[in-house]
């Protein structure tokens, strides 16, 4: 490694007629990579004065980094090289406005985080850059960045123009070739990357670009193809951290670093209980509750060695030194999973129905119920359900059921249409599925209970006739035994929904086409581009890895939730009526039916303690004030904004490319010609990836940590009246259901996945944080950020308000866990509160 140099505080004296301009450039330097020395030179760009040769702003000569000294900045410390650089600017040079860096080593990049000039003893200007820099000798170009102040297209300094223009169409690219790890191109493409046609059995469909498989785009990696399959993209490992992705796009190292802990951690997790089943020969099945607590969540008495985790790993991380810091977090870490909430404190209560039915309303999956405005319930082809009045007509305190619709008290977990198409085919694939509907009555004392689960199996003749068992609430003998599968079934069907659709692809996937569209047609200049940045950090590389890891043929997701093979074609079936303006929450509670809109604007609830509603209104109001704010500050009428060619340039590629198997919905997109919508529409973006995503993620080992309360998968179905099945059950109700949920493997891989997944990384940027005030130099734009701050914290107040209210029972419910998971925790700064915390609302959809 290059050692650092001498701080050199010696004075340089200008030459004739020009002024000497000292600067301060800040270097992130723990990442196991030489730091640039003075090979590495900044040139600046006038922002006011223009060289009528080139048409840009004129152009300072070259000036090398001096020094070198070990600093900290930001909110976790981050270890830094601070140098010095002295400019020589004539005095007709005018005012910078961006600079050009040249990396002069043989092989390293650097991460840049800052470079500052000292114009006058009382004025600076801020180049906030965030970015890695690579070696000229790679890229045959110098990296620009731009002055921290935001311009509107049209209005963006003469000088400034065409370096705007120019990196815009470099980070375009053409659409050919492999890229290079250097490259900062953002392209579309489809998801031709899940299967591996020269493998049995691992063969799936390319995502996107087809009627039959509709999909949002990912980002183009351009890497080598499979020479059987000219659609479909190679890939190296099942767990590969070799993919190309653009450079700004990639985790920081230390994040990188701690998402790699949290990896060693979950899988020496999976080994021990794994192991200890190997060694006592259950390999199979838990053979009791107490067996799976103790096995899965009690320490070993002898320490664990990780050895064989930590030798795969040495091949897959990018350096030597990320290694070391990786082996050193993880002798830190307790080697044994973590107690999920829903158990902590009232070990039985997650088997009531009381908590079953409460956990629609503020679990991990809060996003599906609706409310039942038809009955019997009705498939979208017409077909009734094989519910009856008589099935519930006595639960309903005293209504009837029509008075019970007119009065908003009856709700449906509909997991029915959309399986039913696959179910022939997922049940061949060693599972025992069903589709199902449960109805819930709204109580007085404003709680759900369930009061009919129906099952659905497609029957084995052609057409499409169902076979239909109807189960009601019992809690003694073969009843109450045969209520407990049933539920177990539905938990099923929603905890495969939840990942596969609430979580991965109304978050992580839809976002991915944002990202890409803004780094295309938004200068880093644009106001627009600012306001989003925080809210796209690390996506693209979490989807990259979950491509590689969870969502590939053969991978984790296949191996633990019920669609199997299936999942991301059933997927792409869902998203084929996927809407972005349902997303924005208000829409999103009214079409569900759990809200209706008042006269005022608002919206009005039918179940007023609903816990993911009641805060998630608050903290949608909260972003939705911010960001009006904010694009009323840029643009001053409807017709600035229709008149941006860069914001119609993006708004374009988002749904014509990006999302362009949904361009053809009108009722998809708003159109983009004036401020309300703009800032409906950016608002609902940044909805989607800080609160939605909190929402349906941080809460998932709280509850699904412990598996019979969210199993993935059955293996058995229901047992039939008179069968040996039902002597099995009623014999040992408790072994039929551990036969019937996940085995051991399963199980402990699943919350492998999930204890990961539940994490907060000390890098976490909440809701209302940026990296640094420096984001802008625009007081006003602060000032308006420091509002929504202040607002975010009146959320925070009104949520601990609400869970310390006995009143709101929906707030806590018998296992005693707060709904926490939309308390944005913006006083969380530098990883102050980091790992499983339940809470906390980070600004992306960053794990």
């Amino acid at each position: 490694m290059q050692m650092p140099f001498c701080w050199d505080r010696s004075p340089i004296k200008a030459p004739e007629n020009h002024t000497a301009i000292n600067g301060t450039v800040v270097v992130s330097c723990h990442f196991g990579l030489s730091v640039p020395g003075k090979t590495t030179t900044l040139r600046v760009f006038s922002g006011t004065q223009i060289d009528h040769n080139t048409g840009k702003g004129r152009l300072s000569a070259e000036a090398s980094l001096r020094g070198g000294k070990k600093t900290k900045h930001g909110h976790g410390k981050t270890s830094t090289m601070t140098y010095q650089v002295t400019l020589f600017l004539d005095a007709e040079f005018g005012t910078p406005g961006a600079i050009v860096v040249k990396n002069g080593l043989k092989n390293d990049q650097f991460f840049l985080r800052y470079v500052q000039l000292q114009l006058a003893e009382d004025r600076s200007i801020h180049f906030e850059c965030n970015s890695w820099v690579y070696p000229y000798k790679k890229t045959n170009s110098d990296r620009i960045f731009f002055i921290n102040t935001c311009y509107l297209p049209d209005k963006t300094p003469e000088a400034l123009r065409l370096l705007r223009e120019e990196e815009l169409r470099s980070l375009r690219g053409n659409g050919r070739g492999e890229r290079k790890d250097w490259e900062r191109i953002y392209d579309f493409d489809y998801y031709n990357d899940l299967g591996d046609p020269d493998k049995e059995n691992h063969h799936r469909p390319v995502l996107g670009g087809t009627a039959a498989y509709p999909y949002p785009r990912r980002c183009r990696t351009g890497r080598p193809l499979f020479k059987t399959d000219g659609m479909t993209e190679t890939r190296k490992h099942m767990i590969n951290l070799d993919f190309y992705i653009p450079p700004d796009e990639r985790f920081n190292p230390t994040k990188l670093a701690e998402v790699l802990t949290l990896a060693v951690q979950a899988v020496t997790h999976f080994i021990i209980p794994e192991s200890k089943a190997l060694f006592q020969g259950n390999i199979n099945n838990f053979m009791s509750f107490e067996q799976l607590k103790r096995d899965l969540y009690s320490k070993p008495q002898q320490p664990v060695v990780e050895g064989v985790v930590m030798d795969k790993l040495k091949t897959s991380v990018p350096s030597h030194k990320t290694y070391k810091q990786v082996s050193k977090m993880v002798k830190e870490t307790p080697v044994k999973f973590p107690i999920p909430q829903v158990i902590e404190h009232e070990p039985e209560a997650w088997n009531t129905d009381e908590e079953f039915a409460r956990e629609m309303l503020a679990g991990l999956n809060p996003v599906v119920i609706k409310r039942l405005e038809v009955f019997p319930p009705v498939s979208s082809g017409g077909k009734k359900s094989s519910i009856t009045a008589a099935h519930i007509q006595g639960q309903l305190e005293g209504l009837t059921v029509e008075k019970a619709l007119d009065h908003n008290r009856l709700f449906i977990l509909d997991h029915h249409d959309y399986l039913m198409p696959y179910l022939k085919r997922i049940n061949t694939l060693g599972v025992c599925i069903y589709a199902s509907r449960t109805l819930l009555f709204l109580k007085d004392d404003g709680t759900l209970k369930p009061i009919v689960i129906e099952l659905s199996l497609p029957s084995d003749g052609i057409g499409n006739e169902e076979i239909s068992r109807i189960f009601l609430p019992a809690s003694q003998g073969t009843d109450g035994h045969l209520w407990w599968l049933a539920k177990a079934h539905v938990s099923v069907n929603d905890s495969g929904y939840h990942q596969l659709i609430s979580h991965w692809l109304f978050t992580h996937a839809t976002v991915e086409p944002f990202i890409i569209a803004t780094k295309r047609q938004l200068s880093a200049m644009h106001p627009i581009n600012k306001l989003l940045e925080p809210h796209f950090k690390d996506n693209m590389q979490i989807n990259t890895l979950a491509r590689s890891i969870l969502l590939s043929a053969g991978g984790i997701l296949e191996r633990t939730m019920y669609p199997g093979k299936y999942a991301m074609e059933m997927s792409s079936a869902i998203y084929s009526e996927w809407r972005f303006t349902e997303q924005a929450l208000p829409n999103e509670l009214v079409k569900r039916g759990m809200a209706s809109m008042d006269p005022s604007g608002g919206v009005k609830l039918h179940i007023e303690d609903y816990p993911y509603a009641v805060d998630g209104m608050d903290v949608w109001r909260a972003i939705e004030g911010w960001v009006q704010s904010y694009c009323t500050h840029y643009y001053h009428s409807d017709a600035a904004v229709a008149g941006d060619r860069e914001l119609q340039a993006w708004w374009d590629d988002v749904r014509h490319v990006g999302h362009g198997d949904r361009q053809r919905d009108p009722a998809c997109w708003l159109q983009l010609d004036s401020v309300a919508h703009l800032a409906e529409s950016l608002s609902t973006l940044i909805w989607i990836a800080s609160a939605l995503h909190a929402a349906v993620n941080f809460g998932q080992y709280g509850y699904a940590g412990f598996m019979p309360n969210r199993p993935t998968r059955c293996r058995r179905f229901v047992p039939l009246p008179g069968s040996p099945e039902m002597l099995q059950l009623e014999a040992d109700p408790d072994k039929f259901f551990l036969e019937m949920v996940p085995d051991r493997f399963t199980t402990t891989l699943g919350l492998t996945l999930i204890e990961v997944l539940s994490n907060h990384t000390s890098d976490e940027l909440y809701l209302g944080q940026r990296a640094t005030a420096a984001w802008t130099d625009d007081g006003e734009v602060l000032q308006l950020l420091d509002r929504f701050r202040e607002e975010l914290r009146r959320v925070e107040k009104r949520v601990t308000e609400r869970n310390k209210d006995p009143r709101l029972k929906n707030r806590r419910g018998p296992a005693k866990v707060p709904y926490t998971l939309l308390f944005p925790d913006v006083g969380n700064v530098g990883g102050k509160e980091k790992g499983i915390t339940g809470k906390g609302i980070p600004n992306s959809v960053s794990i």
